[in-house]
This record gives C-alpha cells, structure tokens and sequence, in this order.
C-alpha cells in the first residue's frame, strides 16, 4: 500500500533515536519480556465497561445486546423483535492516547432481520472517541475513528480492516480524508474463524491497522471535522446488528515514565509522563 510520506519521516526518525542509543528499534519498542499488557475484558462480567444502545440512557441494555457467556464478550439479538437502526457500542471506562490494542474477534450466526444491508458481518474498534456520558439519545454513532472488523460470504473478497470516520477525518496519503470510509489492503477473513486485530496509535499521529500481525492501513492526524487534533480518547467496541463474539481485549500502554533511574521505566514507552514516575527511596 502507500505509505503516508509523514508517516515514515516519523519512523525513521523514532529509528535513528533508537540506534544512536545502541539498540536496534524493535527491541526497544516490543521487548516481550518486560510488556505489561492489560485485559481489558475480565471474561466475567463488564465490569470497566459502559453500554450505550441508541435511543436509551447509558448503560441501558434491558435486552441483553452486550452480554458475557462462556468467557466471552458476545454482541446478541435474540432478545429483539426488530432491529430498526438501534446501534449500540460498549465503551472501557479509562481514555488512553498511546497505545497497542490486540482485540480476538468472529463473527458467528445470523444478522438480524432488519439490520442493514451494509452491517451484514460488520463490527468495529472505536478509539479515540467521546466517552459514552456525552453521546445524544438518538446518536447513532460515537464521534470516533473506527478500525473497521469485516467478513467475508464465503466467496467473494472484501477488504478488512478499513477505516471509517463518524464526525472526524484523518490525513492519509498526504491528504486530508473526509469520506466516511476508506478502504485498506486487509485480506477477506471468510467464515466464523478467530481473528486478531491490532490498532497501534500514537496520540494524533501516526495510527496503524493490524490484521494478524500484518499491518494493513496506515495515517495519520486524526482529528474532528472542525480540524481539532484527536490525541486521546475512549475504546469502544459496536453492536450493528450481526452477531460477534470477543474473546480477549488487551492492552499495552505505551505512554509512561521513560526516565531511567525510575522503578517503573519501561524501554518500549514513546511518550512521557513524568507525573508517575516512581523513584526507590
């Protein structure tokens, strides 16, 4: 695919820091052995987590749209009589701005009668959106960036791990992006077969798509349609009307202490925040 120009400016230049230091950058930025990731789905209950289905309050879900079963985080319509445009979206309770997110997902069943045509094996990752206290009753979508979770019929092909765009843009390409949807490069994940999504973003620079361990889109800037940067924000995951199960949602934080004399340093941290260092006495 094409590669933002600032994009890889940005790499090479993060590169060179890594190796004037004496270590190649791979190792300082995915050292296995010292990663903290976090579940964020406890595979329990949805404690953490916040629900809110279009045209009800938050964390109001009577019909069981969001549920936890057999150690999975499920997205369920067997409690509707009809679907009519009633999108949900399950948000994680704490914002994060630098990160890497690994979300283990499949489609499964039947869509809904009444589900759209376009949400047939459709799902997504919000991130860097609003937190779900601010969304309007009738609001169908969070102002977000959405890494786009497609499937396939079996047949045909269909991109995976698009991009798309409620209430913001993104720079990709070198140019400022204000369709809803952009296509990326992703294979067709065909059937009911697990897959791994990663989303590594940079605060409101660079953003990558992972399929599987291979980067599949690529951008940068994102931001809201009046240009306001979007550094931070809330995950959150959809209900659009096709069945889809969750079985593992992590996350590695990659914003922390990057002084070295402290006792919570990590090497694979790129953005500082000195306010939590913690020093030996």
């Amino acid at each position: 695919m094409s590669v933002n120009k600032l994009a890889a400016t940005t790499l090479f230049l993060i590169a060179l820091i890594f190796i004037s230091c004496g270590q190649p950058p791979e190792e300082l930025a995915y050292s296995e052995d010292e990663e903290e990731w976090v579940e964020l789905f406890n595979k329990e209950n949805l404690d953490g987590w916040d629900v809110k289905i279009r045209r009800s309050e938050v964390n109001q879900d009577p019909r069981q749209t969001f549920r936890v079963e057999d150690g999975l985080l499920k997205v369920r319509y067997d409690n509707y009589e009809e679907y009519d445009q009633v999108f949900g979206h399950i948000f994680y309770e704490n914002p994060y701005s630098y990160y890497r997110l690994q979300v283990e997902y499949r489609f499964t069943g039947s869509q809904i009668e009444g589900g759209p045509e376009w949400a047939w094996r459709n799902n997504g990752i919000m991130f860097h959106s609003q937190p779900a206290q601010t969304m309007q009753t009738d609001q169908d979508f969070p102002n977000s960036i959405e890494f786009q979770l497609l499937g396939g019929d079996g047949e045909n092909e269909r991109s995976n791990g698009n991009v798309c765009t409620p209430g913001t843009h993104i720079v990709y390409d070198g140019a400022l992006i204000t369709d809803h949807c952009t296509s990326s490069n992703g294979p067709t994940h065909h059937g009911d077969q697990w897959v791994t999504a990663e989303l590594v973003a940079y605060g409101d620079s660079l953003i990558q798509h992972k399929l599987n361990g291979e980067i599949v889109m690529e951008y940068t800037e994102p931001q809201l349609d009046d240009g306001s940067p979007l550094e931070r924000g809330y995950i959150a995951l959809q209900s659009e009307s096709h069945p889809t199960d969750f079985r593992s949602v992590r996350l590695l934080n990659l914003k922390g202490c990057m002084d070295p004399n402290a006792s919570n340093y990590k090497t694979y941290f790129i953005k500082n925040d000195p306010d939590i260092c913690v020093y030996p006495e």
